[in-house]
């Protein structure tokens, strides 16, 4: 309980210690917060390892465990990406979530897992992988939608100056997305080859929502190239696809495990 308490009260320091420092008529926030992230994101991850170490079977990936390895991937890219100046502003987002998933995790308790070969932990680290950096992509496409909302109506507050210029923060959006989609591709390839009986694992629906975000994305990305689609076309087609993924891995596993009671 040590560990979680500290992870999570350091995450909430690096946020408010962002918030606090885009207030100021700097729009540079620093890099104080750097120093409660980075020992929050380190204790998340020994968390995760200690109980991997005192659990039976393989890697703890049910519904809670689950949730808080992507809080802990969201965050540890936040802070690699907030070091750039006014990235930083993703750890408003990022940082208070990652404290809500930990602490989830801690009380709900750890559950004892099948030991999964290599092939089979090679395609639920791509899925966490995935899903950590396209939940990235989420923020963004929501702090680009407030950026161009408060240029449209001319109501830029000294936090919202502290963001990053629209044209870099759609150029990080557009990244991010074609970053995850190539992780997001190599989860369904691995999925395809990997999981024999997808029937009896009650996979098919996660497997056509997945497949179904990956569309949007890739559809998305396409309309980019070809077209030069942006701003609210952009955020919109994001935050679907993004509903999707969600629906496809957690809303089944909430499902399975927490209604149905199946692992």
């Amino acid at each position: 309980m040590t560990i979680v308490l500290i992870a999570a009260l350091a995450y909430l320091t690096a946020a408010a210690l962002l918030y606090r420092a885009m207030g100021q008529p700097d729009p540079q926030p620093g890099r104080g917060w750097l120093a409660a992230a980075l020992p929050a994101v380190a204790l998340h991850a020994g968390y995760h390892l200690l109980v991997a170490w005192r659990t039976p079977g393989g890697p703890d990936m049910h519904f809670f465990s689950a949730l808080s390895l992507v809080g802990l991937g969201v965050a540890g890219m936040t802070m690699l990406v907030g070091a750039r100046g006014r990235m930083a502003a993703l750890g408003l987002f990022a940082f208070p979530l990652a404290a809500v998933l930990l602490v989830a995790y801690h009380f709900h308790g750890h559950t004892t897992s099948t030991v999964l070969d290599w092939r089979l932990q090679l395609h639920a680290w791509l899925a966490l992988l995935a899903y950590a950096t396209l939940a990235i992509a989420a923020v963004l496409a929501v702090m680009l939608r407030i950026q161009e909302r408060a240029l449209r109506q001319r109501t830029f507050s000294t936090r919202l100056r502290s963001l990053p210029p629209l044209t870099e923060l759609e150029t990080l959006l557009f990244r991010t997305i074609g970053a995850g989609f190539v992780l997001l591709s190599l989860t369904l390839l691995t999925g395809v080859l990997f999981v024999e009986d997808m029937l009896s694992q009650h996979l098919v629906h996660k497997t056509v929502l997945s497949v179904l975000s990956w569309l949007v994305f890739g559809g998305l990305l396409l309309g980019r190239w070809r077209y030069g689609w942006r701003g609210v076309r952009a955020v919109r087609w994001t935050l679907t696809a993004m509903v999707l993924l969600l629906l496809a891995f957690f809303g089944s596993k909430f499902v399975l495990e927490l209604v149905l009671g199946r692992h």
